[in-house]
């Protein structure tokens, strides 16, 4: 019987591990907006239900948004002004910026479908509409990218994996392990690839894409000389990101 039991189990495993990869498969689509081939398992208007979801909670975890309504006008000005002289426009999700009130956290992200938020911390860092333009830009790249999808399917696609190697065998921790180092690999990716849209975005709307270049460098004296080195973070070092900029700079400088 334990002998029965186990060859049961081994091929509900087994059975388990192939339906996540025939999904995977199926679930393959190219980005229309950076002709990447990626495993997205939900549609836009999904990632736009997600992301207005999510945005009340984040924006509390920040101290909700800045009372100031003339800064938050100038951020939904620069917002709009990138997606109307982009390919962002002609795509199906609701661009919404918001300006959080946290003095603190040097930070922007985007929520899946549009949702968009840059810190008044970061915010009272940049010395200039370009720089902004910079950052708002490399979020909308963010979402046009789907990376929020993608990362959503890959962790469905592990856990799904890591069920059916927990059924066959006790596996599943070493099979978690590596879907992680995955995700952290891509998400360097990610962020590389928005710096590029960024930089297409800040061109097409009429700004200096070499201030994306000045964003890098305060955000590098921001985190200080003990920042996380570049392989230990899901972000890629400054000086790397900077000399991808220029490469994204000179591409898109000479169309």
């Amino acid at each position: 019987m334990r002998r029965g039991g186990l060859k049961i189990r081994i091929l509900i495993g087994l059975a388990i591990v192939a339906f996540a990869f025939i999904k995977k498969c199926n679930n393959k689509t190219v980005n229309p907006y950076t002709n990447r081939e990626q495993n997205i398992s939900m549609s836009a208007d999904q990632e736009i239900a997600i992301g207005l979801q999510s945005a009340p909670e984040m924006a509390a975890q920040h101290g909700g948004l800045y009372p100031d309504k003339k800064l938050q006008s100038y951020i939904d000005h620069v917002g709009k002004k990138l997606v109307d002289a982009s390919m962002a426009s002609n795509t199906p999700y609701n661009y919404e910026f918001h300006l959080l009130a946290d003095p603190n956290t040097i930070n922007a992200f985007a929520l899946p479908g549009g949702q968009i938020f840059i810190t008044y911390a970061l915010l009272s860092k940049l010395q200039n509409e370009d720089q902004v333009a910079g950052v708002l830009g490399h979020e909308i790249g963010h979402i046009l990218g789907r990376h929020s999808a993608e990362r959503i399917a890959e962790h469905e696609f592990w856990k799904t994996i890591s069920t059916g190697a927990s059924v066959g065998a006790d596996m599943g921790g070493l099979v978690n392990g590596i879907g992680q180092n995955i995700l952290l690999g891509n998400g360097r990716n990610d962020e590389l690839e928005s710096d590029k849209l960024g930089v297409l975005f800040m061109i097409n709307a009429g700004y200096q894409p070499e201030e994306m270049i000045g964003v890098m460098q305060i955000l590098k004296a921001a985190a200080g000389p003990d920042r996380t080195p570049e392989f230990q973070s899901t972000h890629p070092d400054p000086e790397n990101r900077i000399e991808k900029i220029k490469e994204a700079i000179r591409t898109y400088s000479q169309q």
